[in-house]
């Protein structure tokens, strides 16, 4: 069975977007105490495909997705496609024709926690794709599936309306009720670690910038 949640969620301002485009997923984790990522496994097909969108969630049965034919056709001009497929990845649950659907909606980025296939069409997509595994065996359409609802994908909990940043390291995910503080707080670890670059560049060592403990001093 398919089942669709309508979300009353006002969407996030595209300029709020455009300000965590620009935050690493590696800050983010830091000032979310080591946390908040994706597992190593869900990365880019390929370099240089950085997003920052709105959680569109979905949940699918394994080796199927009729639930993402139906999300992409519901997605608007900034969203993230999350899928949590299972981890499953011996069957491919998107491809180019929901690429290029996604594309003409405006997304600007796919999670799956599970496979994709037509990778070279996905490399050269507008959409910037990341997921855990391409193979080529593609999906049935008819066991149903849910949309907009909470989800895990890639060991993290994904709310819908939750902000997604992906870039060459991996995917982070912004909770939308600490996104104001976590952007402050991403911001002011960015100065604060070009402060340190400054100090590596004039010569320090960051056993001093940071006054790590000697070996007389660790146990």
């Amino acid at each position: 069975m398919l089942h669709i949640i309508e979300s009353d969620l006002p969407h996030i301002e595209a300029d709020v977007l455009a300000a965590w485009r620009v935050i690493p997923t590696s800050i983010i984790s830091d000032e979310r105490n080591r946390g908040g990522t994706m597992a190593a496994a869900i990365k880019p097909v390929a370099p240089g495909l950085g997003f920052a969108g709105e959680a569109l969630t979905v949940k699918t049965m394994v080796a199927d997705n009729l639930a993402l034919h139906h999300a992409a056709a519901m997605a608007w001009p900034g969203a993230a496609i999350v899928i949590d497929a299972g981890g499953h990845v011996d069957h491919a649950v998107w491809g180019e024709l929901l690429q290029m659907t996604a594309a003409k909606r405006g997304v600007v980025g796919v999670v799956i926690d599970g496979s994709a296939r037509d990778l070279e069409d996905l490399r050269q997509s507008p959409v910037a794709m990341f997921c855990r595994g391409i193979v080529p065996a593609g999906p049935h359409k008819g066991w149903g599936g849910e949309i907009n609802v909470p989800i895990q994908c890639g060991g993290c909990t994904v709310a819908p309306g939750d902000i997604i940043v992906g870039d060459d390291d991996g995917v982070a995910v912004v909770p939308r009720d600490i996104q104001d503080d976590l952007l402050v707080r991403c911001k002011a670890r960015l100065d604060s670690e070009q402060a340190v670059r400054q100090q590596i560049e004039a010569g320090a060592s960051t056993v001093d910038i940071f006054k790590l403990p000697g070996p007389e001093e660790t146990s």
